[in-house]
């Protein structure tokens, strides 16, 4: 275990991917969500293949044992890249990833509904704190009615607060695949499946993009691929619960991003809003690294006796 190491690699994995959705921003304005669905999926593949190819996992990353739990997790992921996709053509980036930490916390919620997993007072308050959050982030979006707000952005908010319910289902799901899959066999065919499943958009109206357009996407699918990577490697140098808090410097990136090249200047109720949102993601995060070294004790405990 080197922890330097993996929470550098998750920094940078975060960083890489506020890039990468900084450049989808870019061309979201005339280019449709499910086609840059496409190009964030497809060219993410070679990427993803030469790591296989190099670490020699190759023949266990193209060996599904659940075909069919992938292709649910694709759809579900899919969806929410899809709607976040569309989400930075109405928001502001630092907004859309404010709003993006509502999964997590949907994880919780989702993993008790479907997986029977005990969710006790600790993480209810957690979560309700962060929902809480969420609600401030989306209160000037939802008041269309008071003037100055309009509709257009009101509409933003629900399809990056839709993508994030999906993504939060999207982790149930993971957590089920990894019981049987290999995180290199998870990686893949999600970006396959993607691939897919954007195609299915084409009838609504695929443009032909500019050439500096499809420079940004297909930058975009490279930059996806390598912040993957990246975030799998940290786990291999570190334990989950110390490089998992990390995922927040995300808002330090797309507030620096969003106004130094799109000049958005977030407000006091957003930064209040996702402060709160954050808040509530470290504390389960901390409670769970504890319950974790409380179950290693009481294993260390009962294992001589056995």
């Amino acid at each position: 275990m080197h922890p330097l190491r993996g929470i550098g690699l998750k920094v940078a994995s975060v960083l890489i991917f506020i890039v990468m959705s900084s450049l989808i921003k870019v061309t979201a304005d005339r280019v449709p969500a499910g086609e840059a669905v496409f190009f964030r999926s497809f060219f993410a593949m070679p990427v993803i293949l030469v790591w296989l190819v190099w670490r020699r996992e190759l023949r266990v990353g193209l060996r599904p044992v659940n075909p069919m739990g992938h292709v649910w997790r694709g759809l579900v992921g899919t969806l929410a890249m899809g709607l976040g996709f569309a989400g930075l053509a109405y928001l502001p980036l630092p907004e859309v990833t404010a709003l993006g930490y509502a999964a997590p916390l949907l994880t919780v919620i989702f993993a008790a509904m479907f997986l029977g997993e005990e969710v006790r007072a600790f993480r209810i308050s957690a979560v309700a704190l962060g929902l809480a959050g969420v609600l401030i982030v989306l209160s000037p979006r939802l008041t269309v009615l008071s003037g100055g707000i309009g509709h257009r952005e009101a509409f933003g908010a629900m399809l990056v607060l839709g993508g994030a319910v999906f993504a939060g289902l999207a982790q149930v799901f993971i957590r089920k695949l990894v019981t049987t899959e290999a995180t290199a066999a998870i990686v893949f065919y999600f970006s396959l499946t993607a691939t897919l499943l954007s195609f299915v958009t084409l009838p609504f109206g695929w443009v032909r993009p500019t050439p500096a357009e499809a420079a940004l996407l297909i930058g975009a699918g490279v930059l996806g691929g390598i912040a993957q990577i990246l975030l799998t490697s940290s786990y291999r140098h570190a334990d989950a619960s110390l490089v998992a808090p990390f995922e927040y410097a995300s808002m330090l990136f797309a507030l620096a991003i969003g106004y130094a090249v799109f000049g958005e200047t977030p407000t006091l109720v957003m930064l209040g809003g996702a402060s709160l949102v954050v808040a509530a993601g470290i504390l389960i995060i901390w409670r769970e690294r504890r319950l974790g070294l409380e179950r290693a004790r009481q294993r260390r405990v009962v294992t001589p006796q056995g």
